[in-house]
């Protein structure tokens, strides 16, 4: 199957069913798959997504939602839907995503939904509620196949057979004890190529990996990358199993987490969702601005500070754009480098004494570079070759002092609790500012004046 990707045309065949009769709609729907469906939805209006989801099969309904983007409110969808109707499309949803779109309503609506639910539906999202939305307990599934250790292989086959008819797929089976401990796991494989006479404890794969319910859902995620996981078995402190968190959930979380660090690098706040409206984007951007309109007084008032060598030597204005410039861009390389380092994994003090380390040799090689190119034009275009060895001094010296801040801040920003995404792109630009324009203003006050 080819990806899908929107366009105009399929937009307006939606847009003109939507205007005939509720057969015609259900025809042109059903050519579609839910993914395609979901992506359709962020071009139509929310009164068309209602009616389309009204019309449809609970079971097909449930797909749909199950696959939009959270920032486009699929619990909206439900909202407007009798009760009746809303709670076949909920039951026929797996109970992580259940969780996801009843949390976004308030307690009081969260209780009328569940109480209009199969009971153990309701058992089972009430117990997903409790955990925090970023952990692993937020995230996992309390769908698992689980067979006790003592069963034989035949025993073993039934219950697994028995166990998988209300489950649309699973990769791996739990082993348990008789309370419900998990004691390991094991491949469908094993057991079907196993004696028939072999005991389910003998085929165990002692050695696996799990997480705890409160486990941060990065943990999660480095965990199931680094071991090329199909699913990850969730467990209490007592090793009781809970749950599963499966590979297609890992996939939203890192889409997720890289949106947000994308946004926390360019100051803008993790709460703006992307398709929001122009009032949203701007409360959540201008208070960043603000902050670093602050900053760059700053810097400003480093160039104040040699007004005299400014009005004096007037070529250098040319020039401060340049390693301001330079030094913001280096200092941004090294900045998401090292976030992106410190996101993968916690460094160690000698993997961060490296990183930096690294980057101070990088940001010497690339000064010197750039610093000499600067110096030929400034030597041969303006005919001083003075000029040019102080602009090459404060372009070295400014990508050096980048590639440190680049790369020092975020991890210091680690170190005492504060998030270096959020942080650290303002403090690093008025920093490169700051000491550029002082290497440059303070050698040419020195050494041409």
């Amino acid at each position: 199957m080819q990806s899908f990707e929107l366009n105009k045309a399929d937009v307006q065949r939606f847009r003109q069913a939507l205007e005939g009769d509720d057969a015609t709609l259900l025809t042109l729907v059903s050519e579609y798959h839910a993914s395609e469906i979901a992506i359709l939805f962020e071009s139509l209006s929310q009164e068309s997504r209602e009616r389309i989801i009204s019309i449809l099969p609970a079971d097909t309904a449930s797909e749909i939602i199950s696959e939009m983007d959270i920032e486009f409110h699929p619990e909206r969808l439900l909202e407007n839907l009798h009760p009746e109707r809303r709670s076949e499309i909920l039951e026929e949803l797996d109970y992580d995503d259940a969780t996801d779109i009843i949390s976004q309503f308030p307690e009081e609506q969260q209780h009328e939904f569940l109480e209009q639910l199969d009971k153990e539906d309701a058992l089972n999202i009430r117990s997903l509620l409790k955990y925090e939305e970023d952990s692993a307990g937020g995230l996992m599934n309390t769908q698992v196949i689980k067979i006790n250790q003592l069963l034989t292989k035949k025993d073993a086959l039934d219950e697994i057979i028995r166990q998988s008819e209300e489950m649309e797929e699973f990769y791996t089976i739990n082993v348990v004890d008789d309370f419900d401990v998990l004691k390991g796991i094991v491949s469908l494989k094993d057991i079907i190529k196993a004696k028939n006479t072999v005991i389910i404890q003998e085929l165990i794969q002692p050695d696996f990996v799990y997480v705890k319910a409160e486990t941060d859902q990065e943990e999660v995620v480095r965990l199931i990358s680094q071991y090329n996981l199909t699913s990850i078995p969730v467990v209490d402190d007592q090793m009781h199993l809970l749950g599963r968190i499966t590979f297609d959930d890992v996939i939203d979380v890192m889409e997720e987490e890289n949106t947000e660090d994308i946004l926390k690098i360019s100051g803008v706040s993790e709460d703006e969702e992307l398709a929001g409206n122009w009032k949203e984007a701007v409360k959540s951007r201008l208070p960043w601005l603000i902050i670093n309109l602050g900053t760059a007084f700053l810097a400003a008032s480093v160039i104040r500070h040699f007004d005299d060598t400014i009005v004096r030597l007037g070529i250098l204005a040319g020039y401060m754009t340049i390693i301001a410039g330079m030094g913001g861009n280096a200092a941004t390389q090294a900045l998401a480098v090292t976030i992106r380092r410190i996101s993968l994994n916690d460094l160690t003090d000698n993997q961060a004494y490296r990183t930096v380390l690294k980057e101070f040799t990088v940001g010497l090689i690339n000064g010197a570079c750039t610093g000499m190119i600067v110096f030929l034009f400034a030597a041969f275009y303006d005919l001083n070759p003075m000029l040019g060895l102080v602009i090459f001094i404060a372009m070295t010296g400014n990508l050096v002092i980048a590639g440190i801040a680049g790369s020092s801040i975020p991890l210091m920003l680690k170190r005492v609790g504060i998030d270096p995404a959020v942080a650290s792109s303002i403090i690093i630009t008025t920093f490169t500012d700051i000491c550029g324009f002082m290497l440059l203003l303070g050698l040419a006050s020195r050494l041409l004046l």
